[in-house]
Parts: C-alpha cells; sequence; structure tokens
C-alpha cells in the first residue's frame, strides 16, 4: 500500500487535530471521510492544511473531496492561496489547484491561467488548464484562448486529444476559423484531429473514436478523394469498399509513423 505523508498542522482544538491527522491517514476511507467532514462544517483554519493535502493525496475521490471542501471556504481567503500553487514545482499541485478553480468558477481567476499552463510539459496538467480556460475565459477573449489551444493539436495520447477536442467544442461556433486553418496542416496528426474537433463541433453526438476515423480518411484520401469514395459508395459498393480498404490501411501506416 502506498505509504502517504503526514502533514503538519497548527490548528488548535484536539478535535481539529484529530480530523486533520486522519486527512493523512494510511486507509484512503479515513481520509475521504475526513475531507467530508471538513467540508461540512468549514473552517478557515484547515485552508492550509486541505491547500497541502490536495498536492501529495494519490486518491482521486479524496482529492475531489478535498477541492470541495476548499469551495466551502470564502473565497476572499481560499483564492489567493491556491494561485501561489500554480506556480508549484509539483505537478499535482499546480493540476489540482486548477481543478479547485474550475469548482469555485470566480471569473476573476481567468488571469492566472497563463500560457505556460495552457501549454504544459505535464498532460494532466495541460488538460485541467484547458478545461478550467473554457469556464473562466471572458466572452471578447475566447479567440485568443482558441489560438493557444489549436497549438496544442495532435498532442499526446487520445485521452489527451478528446480533452483538447471536449475544449474546443464547448467553446463554439468562435472555433471554426482556427480548426479550418489547422485541417490544412502538413502534420497528418495536427489535421486529422483539427478536423475530428470540427466534426464534434458540427455534431455533438458523433463519437470521438468515429470523428477520428472519418478525420483520417479525409486527410488520407483528401477531400475530393473523400467524396469521390462517397460517390462511388452509392454507385458501386464493391468499389467503395476497395477504397476504404486502401484508405483504411493508409491510415494505418500514418498512425504507426
Amino acid at each position: 500500500m502506498q505509504e502517504v505523508a503526514p502533514i503538519n498542522t497548527t490548528i488548535g482544538t484536539p478535535q481539529n487535530t484529530r480530523v486533520a491527522n486522519a486527512l493523512s491517514a494510511e486507509d484512503s476511507s479515513v481520509r475521504l471521510q475526513a475531507a467530508l467532514a471538513v467540508g461540512s462544517n468549514p473552517d478557515p483554519g484547515f485552508l492550509e492544511t486541505l491547500v497541502e493535502r490536495c498536492a501529495v493525496e494519490p486518491d482521486f475521490f479524496v482529492r475531489d473531496m478535498l477541492s470541495w471542501a476548499l469551495t466551502r471556504l470564502p473565497p476572499e481567503i481560499t483564492l489567493p492561496r491556491i494561485r501561489r500553487e500554480l506556480d508549484s514545482e509539483r505537478t499535482q499541485a499546480r493540476s489540482q489547484a486548477l481543478h479547485t478553480l474550475s469548482k469555485i468558477g470566480d471569473k476573476g481567476a481567468w488571469a492566472w491561467i497563463t500560457r505556460d499552463l495552457l501549454h504544459d510539459a505535464d498532460d494532466e496538467v495541460a488538460r485541467t488548464a484547458w478545461r478550467v480556460a473554457v469556464v473562466l475565459v471572458p466572452q471578447d477573449e475566447k479567440e485568443g484562448l482558441v489560438e493557444e489551444l489549436v497549438t496544442q493539436l495532435g498532442r499526446g495520447d487520445r485521452d489527451v486529444r478528446l480533452s483538447l477536442s471536449r475544449a474546443l467544442v464547448d467553446l463554439g461556433d468562435v472555433t471554426e476559423p482556427a480548426l479550418e486553418r489547422a485541417a490544412a496542416n502538413p502534420d497528418p496528426e495536427v489535421a486529422t484531429h483539427a478536423r475530428a474537433t470540427e466534426l464534434l463541433r458540427q455534431n455533438p453526438e458523433t463519437g470521438f473514436d468515429a470523428a477520428i476515423d472519418e478525420a483520417k480518411r479525409v486527410v488520407t484520401l483528401g477531400p475530393e478523394g473523400a467524396a469521390a469514395a462517397e460517390a462511388a459508395a452509392a454507385a458501386a459498393p464493391g468499389v467503395a469498399e476497395t477504397a476504404e480498404a486502401a484508405a483504411s490501411a493508409k491510415a494505418a501506416e500514418i498512425a504507426d509513423c
């Protein structure tokens, strides 16, 4: 079992000290109950302990409960402390601070979502930054945010790309021109991701994997070739299947590169 380092606390009462110690207990269920107890009875004296626990807590559900407990404290004391975590050298501290900001939803924190965070080398930090940026961005700064986000197209594994696509789709129609430009990128990974995101923007019910497959087909065959393949499908199913097989083989070749 993963060892959890205790956190020193100077919280005054014996009861509060017990709860603070429980936040660093070995058993994750004990830590979860302690975070719930802190959130149910908000006490500013727990602010530092909660923030520090967010940076080291290994269990996802406990971390989420810690963030919830922070949202229960007055934002005027919580936000300045969370802002400091955005500059932390610990990736989890940055990620969880961003997650907590998304839960608080204070638009004044938009200025804290820097370009460095949107381009963070750690995928989890970047993904969280994209999500919170969409929540906090003012209307008149959406285009600038889109321009930053499209530079990340083609980044990471499926989950990372799905997170970016969701962020761009959530920004609405303002993303269309930037996605159209990215779809012409000579890098097939970038072009495919851009086209798949545009498909999702046009039809949110489209599954991400289906959108990627369709985008790969268009990138492989070119828009005219893809249109010709569709026409062949209507006229001669056998010819369409041959063209589709060739496109799939080429897409697989690109994916392996």
